[in-house]
């Protein structure tokens, strides 16, 4: 990741709305949800649902695959972890046990996603 990707991806989520949907998708780890779900969830109109998932996808933080007529969308994980790494790539100028509690806490995140979508899958 670079500077402009990161600039990309944080801006697309400095807005509510956006925020709530890409916690939404993360939330539901791996699996897909349709456009129309989304927007129920959140209480969002159809359109605006639609102008702010595209702002996400050209930000790389969100893919689509196209049933029909039903649009599935679902979180890039593995952008938002480069986009960590990269926020957190020099943490605590060389002194490790600084970084400690968060790399702990991200840790503890990964294993409870990794349970939830085990659960979600089996």
């Amino acid at each position: 990741m670079d500077d402009q990707s990161a600039i990309e991806a944080l801006a697309a989520l400095a807005q509510p709305t956006r925020l709530n949907i890409f916690r939404r998708l993360v939330a539901a780890g791996n699996t897909e949800l349709p456009a129309g779900e989304i927007a129920r969830f959140l209480d969002v109109p159809h359109n605006t649902l639609s102008t702010h998932l595209s702002v996400l996808s050209r930000a790389g933080l969100v893919s689509s695959t196209r049933d029909g007529r039903i649009i599935r969308y679902r979180a890039e994980l593995d952008r938002i972890r480069s986009l960590v790494a990269f926020l957190t790539d020099d943490c605590c100028g060389g002194r490790p046990e600084l970084c400690a509690p968060l790399i702990d806490d991200l840790s503890r995140s990964a294993g409870l996603s990794r349970m939830q979508d085990e659960t979600t899958d089996g």
